[in-house]
């Protein structure tokens, strides 16, 4: 009975948290979500789902939704390659490993802010590290890469792969340190090439956590409100307007604050229905994986 008070009290802290910045707030955000909740007004009228009535009306957030579906199509497929590429090599004995590592896990542990702030530099005209270095080559070298309708997604897509390189890199490791080296060895004795042996050993047996990667990287890229927020404000043209921050335009601009939080909830439940397809779409892979 002692030991399971001292359990009881390790987890209380991460319960309280949960329940204090997770569920409470949740709840809340569900509760207003049926009121016309308005900061400058005094009532807050029940209407409903009249909130949602105008969210299946607001033009402005499926645009929005739109741009963070084009987002996540870009960032996450690339993210993942590049991280299971970096994994790979990594995962090989190499002089001086674990500095690779630390260099490559840096981005994920600094501040979104600060990290937007860097790249906002990179892209300047002229000046910015990308401009500089077309200069050097007689390239024009003034493009406004944040300003521009079919630079700036593309700026923010680049940025995410980077930033989300070291989780995604670890994961991988981890995955691939975990395939047994006797599979290597039967694909060796059988003739099969290296390229082979990723084909038909190691990205197999990495499909659960290719998987777990996926969905993750999913959710974050539907949610991503920062670097929208310090590096493009959803322009040009509302050409990165995505939902998490046309979420916040709506309640801290506009304060419709009702309306926002049924925007809210319908971004959940697409993101739901996402991540359904991809557990769908992978599941043979992951009965294959069972079987092994």
């Amino acid at each position: 009975m002692k030991r399971r008070g001292v359990g009881y009290a390790f987890v209380a802290p991460a319960v309280v948290h949960l329940l204090v910045f997770g569920l409470v707030p949740i709840g809340f955000a569900l509760y207003l979500s049926f009121f016309k909740w308005d900061l400058l007004r005094d009532q807050s009228p029940f209407v409903g789902l009249g909130n949602y009535a105008a969210v299946a009306q607001d033009s402005g957030f499926w645009k929005a939704l739109v741009n963070s579906l084009y987002y996540t199509a870009l960032s996450v497929p690339l993210g993942l390659a590049v991280a299971l590429g970096i994994a790979l090599l990594v995962a090989k004995p190499l002089k001086g490993l674990a500095v690779f590592r630390t260099v490559f896990y840096l981005p994920s542990v600094m501040s979104q802010v600060a990290t937007a702030m860097i790249w906002i530099y990179i892209l300047l005209p002229k000046s910015g590290f990308v401009n500089t270095v077309l200069g050097w080559f007689h390239a024009p070298n003034e493009t406004d890469f944040l300003s521009q309708v079919g630079w700036a997604m593309l700026a923010l897509v680049f940025m995410s792969v980077w930033t989300g390189l070291g989780p995604r890199m670890v994961l991988f490791l981890a995955g691939i340190m975990g395939i047994p080296d006797s599979l290597y060895e039967a694909a060796s004795l059988d003739g099969a090439s290296k390229g082979r042996q990723l084909w038909a050993v190691t990205l197999p047996m990495l499909a659960p956590t290719s998987l777990f990667v996926t969905v993750t990287s999913t959710i974050a890229a539907m949610q991503v409100f920062t670097p929208v927020y310090m590096m493009t404000k959803g322009g040009p043209l509302d050409t990165t307007d995505m939902v998490g921050y046309h979420i916040y335009t709506t309640a801290w601009r506009d304060f419709h604050v009702g309306e926002a939080s049924a925007q809210s909830f319908v971004l959940l439940a697409v993101v739901m229905a996402v991540a359904w397809v991809q557990f769908s779409s992978q599941k043979k892979q992951l009965e294959a994986y069972s079987a092994a």
